[in-house]
């Protein structure tokens, strides 16, 4: 999953104008439009960097941390035996270790750097998480915590709402309709994860995103000009290229965002 993440923010890099890397799954699903999102981010100083991220390994100490894993392919001819070897390294002297969230918005800049690596320090840690068990939940974290560069720019939270059980499993917990005026109070672009078809998608679809079925997520690039929402957005209307039709959405999204970046709440949720 790193490697693909990473190669996909390389071809951005080469291809395309952006301001935010945003990593996705098929678990995840927009709780705001695209519309309602590049409203809320356009006032934003472009080298912001949301990675929820800690120095407290606690479990992930010795489950994480330690732990190397090998494909015994490398090194012995009888593959039916096993699938891979756990070996266990010390911890590194050379840079701190962070943990936290895999879902993450990265800055243009943060993401070059992660790709051109200019110091050596994001090849450096590319090789010790190569092996890593779960690196996606390590990786940006330690490189961003690292980097004096760019330390000072991040954002402790991963804008995502996810419930976990108690104590928490390998995976959060799937939401569904008792789960819905949580995710919208939340004030989060996204949510995670759902089962196939839970009828909580349709009412979010309605509700939320103004989505017919099969149709497009409204927003001012198909709407004719009117302010009726409940316009089908079913092409896209070349004359509207770049109007932006923000909604309940976006001013839900700016709470959060104000209260994150409120100095109170930066500068204690640093890297540390």
């Amino acid at each position: 999953m790193l490697a693909t993440t990473l190669h996909a923010i390389a071809m951005l890099l080469r291809t395309a104008k952006w301001d935010w890397f945003i990593n996705l799954s098929a678990s995840d699903y927009p709780l705001v439009t695209q519309d309602d999102l590049m409203s809320a981010f356009a006032n934003l100083p472009r080298d912001l960097n949301f990675v929820q991220h800690t120095s407290h390994l606690g479990w992930k100490m010795n489950k994480r941390g330690k732990p190397v894993i090998i494909d015994p392919g490398l090194h012995s001819l009888n593959k039916s035996e096993i699938w891979w070897v756990i070996k266990q390294r010390s911890l590194p002297t050379a840079f701190k270790l962070f943990t936290g969230s895999a879902w993450t918005f990265l800055s243009r800049s943060f993401s070059e750097y992660c790709i051109a690596g200019w110091d050596n320090l994001p090849r450096t840690l590319l090789l010790y998480y190569t092996n890593f068990v779960s690196s996606p939940e390590g990786y940006f974290q330690t490189v961003i915590c690292n980097s004096e560069d760019y330390r000072n720019t991040t954002v402790n939270h991963d804008l995502h709402h996810i419930t976990w059980d108690n104590p928490p499993k390998q995976h959060p917990r799937s939401l569904g309709q008792k789960d819905y005026r949580r995710m919208v109070l939340s004030n989060r672009p996204f949510a995670r994860k759902f089962k196939q078809n839970d009828r909580v998608l349709d009412k979010i679809d309605h509700e939320i995103l103004k989505r017919h079925h099969r149709h497009f997520t409204y927003g001012g690039w198909c709407s004719k000009g009117a302010d009726d929402l409940s316009l089908s957005c079913s092409d896209l209307q070349s004359e509207n290229y770049g109007v932006l039709k923000p909604g309940t959405g976006a001013r839900r999204l700016r709470t959060l965002l104000s209260k994150l970046l409120s100095a109170q709440n930066l500068n204690k949720r640093q890297c540390k």
